[in-house]
């Protein structure tokens, strides 16, 4: 544990001395996603497994210009679940070369308290990146497969 604190503390120590103050915890995990019209989005990286398999459970909103980055270890065909998911998400898989291979616009919560009762979605196409916005965010940015996303 106080490896791990000496850890955060460097990075703390490090982003504050180049003037750049995160304002939350989660701004120290943050990466910039560009889409091919040029807007931007900060998304939350995703890199642990405990992380991932977390993702946006248990939280009530995801702002438009935010998102979530999942990065996967290796390509893969990766399925996702709404599973304590509260809100609505678009869910964008993309190969190691950053092209949208499948989405799945405005993908609905799972109410259901079982596990079980919860579909899976997308993860038909192999991906290394998985990147989740608020339901809507692929039509909003105007996002179909094929573009490249930079980050």
């Amino acid at each position: 544990m106080l490896k791990q604190f000496q850890v955060f503390a460097a990075a703390v120590l490090a982003l504050s001395a180049c003037g750049t103050k995160p304002t939350e915890i989660a701004d120290l995990n943050l990466t910039e996603v560009t889409f091919p019209n040029g807007k931007t989005v900060a998304a939350e990286t995703m890199l642990r497994d405990v992380d991932q398999m977390r993702g946006m459970m248990f939280r009530d909103a995801l702002a438009k210009d935010r998102g979530m980055l999942f990065v996967h270890p290796a390509d893969g065909n990766y399925p996702y679940w709404m599973y304590q998911v509260r809100i609505p998400l678009d869910i964008i898989w993309m190969n190691r070369e950053r092209k949208i291979v499948e989405i799945s616009a405005n993908t609905p919560p799972c109410p259901s308290k079982s596990a079980k009762e919860c579909p899976s979605f997308g993860g038909h196409e192999r991906a290394h990146y998985v990147l989740e916005l608020a339901g809507g965010g692929a039509a909003l940015y105007g996002l179909k497969v094929g573009d490249t996303l930079s980050f």
